[in-house]
């Protein structure tokens, strides 16, 4: 991508008020909820061209996208959106994007879960440090608590993503009670019930990754592409160092 990430930027909107199914995330704030969508991040042109750089796979998503330099740009395009800089510490950097794609030939759902891993370059032995995995070739580990709730993931939607097309759904207020194993995860959706997070083609969704989340197979015909950006600080505790960062 040759021009500024600035042109990225959707010129209507930024004073727009989110999706409906998600006025939730606004009405109590962004800290408290957990979450918010924001319309009118990128115009729908800036939509089209990114689309045509994503590179297409046979599978559900793809995990080194930050890697590449359009990517990067991107990143920096939506954190300058002032809805999406208010949420996101100035010193944080990005350190992750993954390309997540539902369609009628490629259908998934997700369970109830929190994003507990983080990509990493090297393993460290500290006790503090579990849950080493690798995915995609990547290094992951679970970090304490402590460093999850510093990051922010956007959420950029490439297309429409109506209540057929296998939205997010979000328990509000749930990044709050911290690491829940799956028992208490669902006595917590039980007890507050979920939001279903539809959005716009251009629209962001800002979540904190341990809000518990899901979502289900798409019902309908359409092509629901996303791409899940998480930011966090550049200094990592116990002498992780980020996988990349942008």
């Amino acid at each position: 991508m040759n021009a500024s990430a600035d042109l990225l930027l959707s010129r209507t909107g930024v004073d727009s008020l989110p999706a409906p199914d998600c006025a939730a995330g606004i009405g109590h704030g962004f800290d408290q909820a957990g979450f918010a969508v924001i319309a009118d991040v990128l115009a729908e042109e800036a939509c089209a061209r990114i689309a045509r750089l994503v590179p297409s796979s046979d599978g559900p998503g793809s995990r080194h996208l930050l890697e590449q330099p359009w990517c990067a740009d991107i990143a920096r395009a939506i954190r300058r959106h002032p809805r999406v800089a208010a949420l996101i510490p100035a010193a944080h950097a990005a350190v992750q994007c993954i390309r997540f794609e539902k369609s009628a030939s490629t259908n998934w759902l997700v369970a109830l879960h929190q994003d507990l891993g983080i990509p990493v370059a090297a393993r460290v032995e500290h006790p503090e440090l579990a849950g080493w995995s690798e995915k995609d070739g990547v290094l992951h580990v679970q970090p304490p608590v402590a460093l999850l709730q510093q990051l922010i993931a956007v959420r950029l939607h490439l297309d429409d993503c109506g209540v057929d097309d296998g939205p997010l759904r979000v328990v509000p207020g749930s990044h709050r009670l911290g690491r829940l194993d799956p028992g208490a995860a669902l006595r917590c959706r039980a007890e507050h019930g979920e939001v279903a997070c539809v959005a716009t083609r251009g629209s962001v969704m800002a979540m904190r990754p341990l809000l518990l989340h899901a979502s289900s197979r798409a019902t309908g015909g359409s092509r629901r592409r996303v791409l899940h950006f998480v930011f966090g600080p550049r200094v990592l505790p116990h002498g992780l160092r980020w996988r990349f960062s942008a």
